[in-house]
């Protein structure tokens, strides 16, 4: 389906080897962004190789080597392939697997404006696609990543056992909680703000217990203070790919949590841990639960960003970087500065779509499907040049799309099933009819062989169930496997009759077996 797909799109097929060459990765500078994802292997002469995780790099050196003007673009080359990744959390057999098969297509235009029509066209085709899958998907915004670029899209397949969170509302946003962008407040007015001050707040190094203290000893004469109005300062080690680290300072309201794959996400390739009492130790500054602002940002060492939330003017209950003390009304934009801002917070229900249609709800998925427009990062790393109208070098602008053939294969299962086992879409099932041949009379085997050999001969893909075990085995198995249509041959072929059950739904007919190979037919849609 997939080929036949891409195909029809216009799209040509190509296959590439898995085992790659370093020095193209190296070029595109992949070989260290990757880090720990990417299969290294050396030859007999020490040479460095990886194992394929995805290949810009190779598809674009073979576009150099062929094309050379304006007049061979557009073009849009694929290949299904088998792709391989140390993953660090491989999970759920085909779902998540080191090896895996993709098909992953590359669009290479002179301008963006063609870019743009590439990446449309490989949005319908993955549209076609999925839809023949029997598949329920969701087209969510997403990040683009190591692969690099600009606009990104996956297609999510809902579902409770997936490995992707993505959010959607009731207006049509839709988003994978990585590529969620924050609504910030309405920057405040700083004149007539009361100043900063400093209080004793001894044993509170957790935000309950600050807000517990701080309703006690220093109320507000408006509400009571909450988690919301304390300014959490969550210090992180950033694992960079070249084996260096340092230190990243996440400023957010203390009623959130920092989610580990959005700030992945933001600080990628580097990899995101937390800081241990090793590393405090190389920050005397840092008094671990009472970090304030003050003593943060890159001129001081440590680049301290903060959640789109904290605008200037807003006030906050933070550490003062002294054990037992913290600083009430400290505003930001006039006692402490950030360096940025950083989508880094949880994502929660009801939190307002950045487009203005509704609040928020959050759902798991499985990635089946995920477009880039990439640009022109790799054909610049590589020298992909062509000749426009005037006679000009012109960088080419590339897209890349990939399917996740084998996590399809997952996605399909999961949402197709029952609690006896698969229940195949009929586009993608392993064959059209399961017959099961049951009891010991030969005249069963016979007639159940005849009948196969028929369907076949009209074009059907068929499984024949002959083994000599009890009807109950073959029917548990037929249930299991999920085939379409199950055509039953036993005890009532005596009386001319055969049994067609539809899997889906559990309808059963008996036909006669004189009628049987145009039911059969009517039955798989034929």
């Amino acid at each position: 389906i997939v080929r036949e797909e891409m195909d029809a799109a216009g799209f040509q097929e190509v296959h590439f080897p898995a085992l790659l060459p370093r020095e193209p990765y190296e070029a595109t500078g992949r070989w260290t962004e990757y880090g720990e994802t990417l299969m290294r292997l050396q030859d007999r002469k020490g040479a460095d190789y990886l194992l394929g995780p995805t290949h810009e790099e190779m598809f674009t050196l073979l576009v150099k080597g062929e094309y050379s003007s304006y007049k061979d673009l557009p073009l849009v080359i694929y290949q299904i392939q088998t792709k391989y990744r140390d993953e660090a959390r491989p999970r759920a057999g085909i779902l998540r697997g080191r090896e895996f098969v993709m098909k992953d297509s590359y669009s290479f235009d002179i301008d963006d404006e063609g870019l743009q029509r590439s990446y449309d066209r490989h949005r319908d085709a993955y549209i076609r696609t999925f839809d023949r899958l029997g598949l329920d998907y969701v087209i969510v915004s997403a990040m683009s990543g190591a692969m690099g670029g600009s606009a990104s899209e996956e297609f999510l397949a809902p579902c409770e056992s997936g490995e992707d969170t993505f959010v959607r509302s009731d207006g049509g946003y839709a988003a994978n909680v990585e590529a969620v962008v924050t609504v910030p407040p309405a920057e405040i007015p700083i004149d007539g703000l009361p100043a900063a001050h400093v209080e004793d707040t001894p044993d509170t190094p957790t935000i309950e217990l600050l807000v517990d203290l701080a309703n006690a000893r220093f109320p507000r004469a408006d509400r009571a203070w909450t988690a919301a109005d304390t300014l959490k300062n969550v210090v992180l080690r950033l694992e960079h790919p070249d084996g260096s680290t340092s230190a990243l300072v996440v400023g957010l309201p203390g009623d959130r949590e920092v989610d580990m794959k959005r700030l992945e996400a933001q600080v990628s390739p580097a990899m995101p841990a937390p800081f241990e009492e090793a590393d405090f130790a190389a920050y005397p500054q840092l008094v671990k639960g009472y970090i304030g602002p003050q003593v943060l940002g890159e001129d001081r060492g440590i680049p301290y960003l903060v959640d789109p939330r904290v605008v200037s003017g807003t006030a906050w209950i933070t550490g003062a970087n002294e054990q037992g003390k913290h600083v009430f009304d400290l505003v930001c934009g006039r006692d402490f500065t950030p360096d940025g801002t950083i989508e880094a917070a949880e994502v929660r229900d009801g939190d307002p779509a950045p487009d203005g249609s509704g609040a928020l709800h959050s759902a798991r998925g499985i990635e089946i499907g995920h477009i880039f427009q990439l640009g022109r990062k790799y054909a610049e790393a590589l020298d992909l040049t062509v000749l426009d109208e005037n006679g000009k070098s012109r960088v080419v602008t590339m897209g890349s799309y990939g399917i996740g053939v084998s996590r399809a294969v997952a996605a399909i299962a999961e949402q197709h099933h029952d609690d006896k086992g698969l229940i195949w879409p009929r586009e993608v099932a392993p064959a059209d009819v399961h017959i099961v041949a049951t009891g010991k009379d030969a005249a069963v085997f016979e007639k159940a062989e005849e009948l196969a050999i028929a369907l076949e001969d009209e074009g059907l893909r068929v499984l024949y169930d002959d083994r000599k075990v009890s009807p109950g085995v073959k029917f548990n198995d037929s249930e299991l496997l999920g085939v379409p249509t199950i055509v039953v041959v036993g005890k009532r072929l005596v009386d001319g009759m055969i049994e067609i059950k539809d899997r889906a739904s559990g309808d059963r007919e008996e036909v006669e077996l004189t009628a049987a190979i145009p039911a059969i037919l009517a039955a798989c849609g034929r």
